[in-house]
């Protein structure tokens, strides 16, 4: 099959899984805040998807390998765990919708589908910009340092991504609750990112000159 058709199952296949998660623990389709949020990962990912699928297919394949191609255990212990409480996230705030633990106003929910799609959108930004970006950890034969755009300001700007994405999947459910979740996702992501740049360093040419240059792995002017 090739990177189209991995595309489109793959993209069916995680907004069935996300739909399952979301409906059927909150008992019901009458779920606005589920349906928005959907349609704004759909968007969010398809339209870059595209975009790859025309420009840089390869790229697309290394991202479509998904997480479990780990070859480290550390790595794949944190994947783990991070897709563990990706889920638990889905799952707390349908439940939180079914039984009102907490009542999170409209405009709140439209900011964290707006917090979703930047996040994946930073995401998918950084897949173009470094066409060597990919869920697993490793260096490839030939692999350049890219220093540039958003690696000009943080040098995990994936990473910088997906907390906006975690920060934003539970408001955009309309739930306070599955934020807890933010913590223990951090935490995978600081571990990762250090365990990260330690194969970096000793494997890609310039890295560690680059770490002088950009100071900031996750946040400017936080860490």
């Amino acid at each position: 099959m090739n990177a189209v058709g991995k595309g489109l199952v793959s993209a069916t296949l995680g907004l069935a899984a996300f739909g399952l998660m979301l409906f059927l623990p909150a008992g019901t389709f009458h779920y606005w805040q589920g349906w928005v949020f959907l349609a704004v990962f759909a968007l969010s990912t398809w339209i870059p998807s595209v975009y790859l699928m025309r420009t840089n297919p390869a790229a697309l394949e290394r991202r479509m390998r998904g997480p479990f191609a780990e070859t480290r255990t550390l790595q794949r212990i944190l994947i783990t765990v991070a897709f563990i409480c990706f889920p638990a996230m889905f799952v707390v705030s349908a439940l939180d919708h079914r039984f009102g633990w907490s009542a999170v106003p409209t405009t709140v929910s439209l900011v964290g589908d707006a917090l979703v799609a930047i996040g994946l959108g930073v995401d998918m930004l950084v897949v173009i910009q470094n066409g060597y970006a990919a869920v697993n950890v490793v260096v490839e034969q030939g692999q350049r340092l890219v220093s540039t755009g958003l690696y000009g300001l943080v040098r995990h700007p994936m990473y910088t991504g997906n907390v906006i994405l975690m920060a934003g999947i539970p408001l955009a459910l309309g739930s306070y609750w599955g934020l807890v979740f933010v913590i223990p996702g951090l935490t995978v992501l600081v571990l990762r990112i250090r365990d990260e740049e330690h194969l970096l360093a000793h494997e890609l040419s310039g890295y560690r000159e680059y770490t002088q240059q950009v100071r900031y792995r996750l946040a400017p002017g936080v860490w």
